[in-house]
């Protein structure tokens, strides 16, 4: 598989995913009349970052990533889902005190 394919898949299989999932919360907030703000501010963040990765899925598609960029892509969205998986866990340490 090269490095392209590997990116693919990862943003197909994972990183949309999980931005969809995120986003189907956030509308269910919002649809449960319990949103602030910051909730909105969260969805339409949210809804380009979406719109980002399948924008780098056309990229891909046509060629136009090279294997040095999609190595830092894919460190970015380790990184990016490290700090996520790292808040995830200290809400829940809070929430157990």
């Amino acid at each position: 598989m090269t490095i392209q394919e590997e990116l693919e898949n990862l943003i197909k299989n994972e990183v949309l995913v999980e931005i969809e999932d995120y986003i189907d919360e956030l509308f269910e907030i919002i649809a449960s009349k319990k949103e602030d703000d910051d909730t909105k501010e969260e969805l339409s963040q949210m809804q380009e970052m979406k719109k980002d990765f399948e924008e780098m899925l056309t990229d891909l598609v046509h060629g136009d990533i090279d294997d040095e960029e999609c190595h830092e892509i894919i460190a970015e969205i380790n990184e990016m889902r490290k700090e996520d998986d790292d808040d995830e866990d200290y809400e829940e340490d809070e929430y157990q005190e």
